[in-house]
């Protein structure tokens, strides 16, 4: 009789999430791809909010979306904007990441349904703080 509740690697597979990286510097977007990869998730990267919402229309099969604020052509507050007034995207979860501590853009962000707000350069131990609450 098999046992209930699948394998080892089907338990893996459902602790893995799909991340969307959004941002405009190539090197943050190693870093940030870099550190969710070290906990297994599968990590989309792309270089602007333009390209997300377009790459968000062909999979929207993502559980986070972690996403520089200051970006050309459309700010990562806009694209949590747009994300948070759709219907089909607004229960995705919206990381903001920024090297600039400015107490009221991270409120306004936070108001506005960001999940969390990381200041860069970001570390293992936010990934992962970010990472734990999106999986409970």
């Amino acid at each position: 009789m098999a046992a209930a509740g699948g394998g080892e690697g089907e338990r893996e597979r459902e602790r893995e999430m799909h991340v969307l990286a959004v941002d405009d510097s190539s090197v943050d977007r190693a870093v940030i791809a870099r550190l969710l990869r070290n906990f297994k998730h599968r990590v989309t990267t792309v270089e602007s909010g333009v390209r997300a919402l377009e790459m968000l229309g062909l999979e929207p099969n993502v559980n986070m979306i972690i996403t520089d604020y200051w970006m050309p052509e459309m700010t990562g507050f806009e694209l949590l904007k747009r994300i948070k007034e759709s219907k089909d995207l607004k229960k995705i979860p919206v990381v903001i990441m920024s090297s600039e501590n400015v107490p009221t853009r991270i409120t306004m962000c936070m108001k506005e349904g960001a999940e969390d707000f990381l200041l860069k350069p970001v570390k293992q131990s936010d990934v992962s703080r970010v990472c734990s609450r999106m999986m409970r």
